[in-house]
């Protein structure tokens, strides 16, 4: 046992490419002796998932948490839809939110989850046998509602203030006609401006003073197809998603899509 420390263990992490408490736990059961710690490692699948950290992992589940006043999400990718629909890869991604909701912090966390969850996720790449990552992970303080389409393909989160009656389908909608802004106001200028420039374009020949009015007209329903609240309401298609909602105000949201570039 006087064999075993962190010169040994670094050796061992270094000759595997596991993590830490595994070959402390190793070099323990091997009574400090490398060779047959690295035996223990291999029997046991530890060390080949570092192999399998390199392999394309574009399969996979978006989960969320509501917890009291905050919102947590995370994509959790693998190499197979089968093993996404594994009930030990689902819990293994609500154990990551339990984490991620218990952080006091408020936006991004995917590289903090990354480092809390370094060790756990090489384990679970060996009990899996496949490539496995924390692609994203977000956490809002706030009042949150979520929803989560077609077993976790696409999850929806959004931040919210007023009503919480609509807030579910609000998400659901999000899921569906996916949106990449709350308003108008929203958008950048430089992206308004560039789609006033294609506009405009097509628009050779016709005259000066009533090219203004086909842009304006054109940019209005760019809105229906890109803003939450100018977009047709799900379950209304008649009423714009702002005049449905009235009294829930979307502070921020997010759409995120198994596999999706980023």
């Amino acid at each position: 046992m006087a064999g075993i420390n962190a010169k040994t263990v670094k050796e061992l992490r270094e000759k595997t490419g596991c993590g830490m408490m595994d070959c402390k736990k190793a070099l323990k059961e091997a009574d400090g002796n490398i060779e047959d710690a690295i035996d223990i490692l291999r029997k046991s699948g530890i060390a080949k998932a570092q192999k399998k950290s390199g392999r394309t992992a574009n399969e996979g589940m978006v989960a969320t948490k509501i917890g009291d006043n905050s919102g947590a999400i995370v994509e959790l990718l693998c190499e197979t839809d089968f093993v996404a629909k594994n009930e030990k890869f689902k819990a293994y991604a609500n154990e990551i939110l339990d984490k991620i909701e218990a952080l006091d912090t408020d936006g991004d966390v995917t590289e903090k989850i990354n480092e809390i969850e370094k060790e756990n996720l090489v384990s679970m790449i060996a009990k899996i046998g496949e490539n496995m990552q924390i692609r994203r992970a977000v956490r809002w303080n706030g009042n949150c509602a979520t929803y989560i389409h077609g077993g976790g393909r696409i999850g929806v989160m959004i931040d919210f203030d007023g009503d919480s009656a609509p807030a579910t389908d609000i998400c659901m909608h999000i899921a569906a006609f996916n949106p990449q802004y709350i308003c108008s106001k929203d958008i950048p200028e430089n992206i308004i401006e560039k789609e006033k420039e294609i506009h405009k374009a097509q628009l050779t020949g016709k005259p000066e003073n009533i090219i203004d009015k086909i842009i304006m007209g054109k940019l209005g329903k760019w809105y229906k197809e890109v803003c939450l609240y100018d977009q047709p309401w799900v379950r209304d298609d008649k009423i714009s998603t702002a005049k449905a909602n009235p009294n829930t105000k979307v502070k921020r949201f997010v759409r995120w899509q198994v596999g999706e570039e980023i």
